[in-house]
């Protein structure tokens, strides 16, 4: 099953690009503002921007949503109903759980909630935390799991430090919600 979401999100990304490349100001800067636009045009729920960095945010939305496919494991069920492409039908994120964890992995690992805490840090986390969690995959949760087992960590930790804090800061514009779990 992860195959088809693979070549799904390469075919996404392939697409963002050549869409981006038609917004990239005929080639006069890197792309960046294309991929922030892209980013706000493709977030699945509405965003909470005050105090926060529109162009963090635009960029975490594009990663997340494009390249990270992110919602596939932490929204529960990820499509709604009628919505899945997988099945060859129209996208339609279920934005109700968008990024609340829930998606079962065998009998021992359930993907986290990634929405903002009370405090606003997405699962929980400070960035720092954050930053040390994807770059290490060390689990601060004591559930007996010292090693984030399923999340691939080990990928998402080769990205930049200001990738991180883009999905960082986009992590914290979306809707808080409890765990779907």
């Amino acid at each position: 099953m992860k195959i088809p979401m693979l070549l799904t999100g390469a075919c996404i990304a392939v697409l963002l690009g050549v869409v981006g490349n038609s917004l990239a100001d005929n080639g006069k800067n890197d792309g960046q503002a294309s991929r922030i636009q892209i980013g706000f045009a493709i977030a699945p729920v509405p965003l909470q921007l005050q105090g926060k960095n529109r162009a963090l945010v635009g960029l975490g939305s594009y990663l997340v949503n494009a390249g990270g496919g992110c919602n596939d494991c932490h929204t529960a069920p990820p499509f709604l109903e009628g919505g899945n492409p997988f099945l060859g039908e129209t996208p339609v994120v279920n934005s109700a759980q968008y990024l609340a964890g829930g998606t079962a992995f065998g009998p021992l690992f359930i993907s986290r909630n990634l929405t903002p805490d009370e405090f606003g840090r997405p699962a929980g986390l400070t960035f720092e935390e954050f930053l040390h969690t994807i770059r290490t995959g060390e689990d601060r949760r004591d559930d007996g799991t010292p090693i984030l087992q399923v999340m691939p960590w080990p990928v998402y930790g080769q990205l930049s430090d200001r990738d991180l804090r883009a999905i960082y800061e986009y992590l914290s514009a979306i809707p808080s919600l409890p765990d779907n779990f």
